[in-house]
């Protein structure tokens, strides 16, 4: 039996992104929206019983530090649904649109998010511009949360193949 290959990525980023969840009254700030709920739900609180069944689609600000307020560098657009009712765990699928002076182009993620455990890794399926044809994965972890209503994720991408 040989030694175990090593893999080093080809490029890697670390970004943040902002999730601010519309609870009836922040419209002029909120970056996402319950869309799908269970019966019996509404759209502006979170289900209860691990959220279940809730499907909210966003509209983040990306940006290179872990500050809501420094300026964007792309957009995070997307999904996440809540698919599991004895944990907290959702399913992504989004794409970050990124225009700014290092790097232009989308990259794509979709993938399972067991939200309790502290890094959690996503696929990286793909991408556009600078990052064309890229696949990776992304470890993602909630950098921070207020209630239900606002959170911060850092993601950090690790590319494998590149173009």
């Amino acid at each position: 039996m040989g030694k175990k290959q090593k893999h080093k990525p080809c490029k890697q980023l670390v970004l943040y992104f902002h999730d601010i969840i519309y609870n009836g009254k922040n419209a002029a700030n909120a970056t996402s929206a319950i869309v799908a709920a269970p019966e019996g739900a509404n759209l502006t609180i979170l289900a209860p019983q691990f959220h279940f069944g809730n499907i909210a689609v966003f509209d983040d600000p990306i940006t290179l530090d872990n500050n809501l307020h420094s300026k964007p560098v792309g957009r995070a657009q997307g999904m996440y649904i809540y698919d599991t009712k004895n944990t907290f765990t959702s399913w992504l699928a989004f794409s970050f649109s990124l225009n700014y002076t290092a790097y232009e182009g989308t990259i794509n993620f979709v993938g399972a998010d067991p939200i309790m455990v502290k890094t959690r890794d996503i696929s990286v399926v793909g991408g556009t511009g600078d990052f064309f044809m890229h696949r990776g994965v992304a470890t993602i972890m909630t950098d921070a949360f207020e209630g239900e209503v606002y959170f911060r994720l850092r993601v950090d991408i690790k590319f494998y193949e590149c173009w």
